[in-house]
């Protein structure tokens, strides 16, 4: 558990099937990290992806890199757009996952195990930090999950 300060990124941002976010994360990454070059900013961060469940199995996702300024605006690159975001400030459970992809889920399993024995809670949606990604060709297996959270008062 550690404090997360507020991080401005630059991100890419879509809707899709969760099965699809491993596909979809290093070409969004390998796009944003095109963009930043172009615009000579360098990222200030590992590349991370964080998304939102809708009801209808579907993700609102955003994946991209931390930035040490504001993005202005969006940036259009064809029919891809990299625009600004921002990851949360506050107290977050961080946690390790360097098992293969397919075991992920477990990862987060433990996750709402920690939750539920430490009587916290989630605050908002968790988001995945990608240590072996530089590259961004591949989802790799050394990923940090943050999950913003708080404690329930007694």
């Amino acid at each position: 558990m550690r404090f997360h300060s507020e991080e401005l990124t630059a991100v890419r941002r879509t809707v899709l099937d969760a099965e699809q976010l491993a596909d979809w994360v290093p070409s969004a990454c390998a796009t944003v990290a095109e963009q930043l070059r172009h615009h000579g900013i360098a990222p200030a961060g590992y590349p991370f992806a964080r998304w939102h469940p809708l009801p209808d199995g579907e993700v609102e996702a955003e994946a991209g890199f931390p930035v040490t300024a504001p993005v202005a605006g969006a940036w259009v690159a064809g029919d891809e757009v990299v625009e600004p975001s921002i990851l949360p400030a506050g107290p977050v459970l961080a946690v390790w996952h360097t098992d293969p992809h397919q075991k992920l889920a477990e990862t987060y399993h433990a996750v709402d195990d920690w939750l539920e024995t430490e009587h916290a809670a989630a605050t908002g949606d968790s988001w995945e930090i990608y240590h072996d990604l530089p590259t961004c060709d591949h989802v790799g297996t050394r990923i940090e999950i943050i999950q913003p959270i708080t404690f329930a008062v007694t």
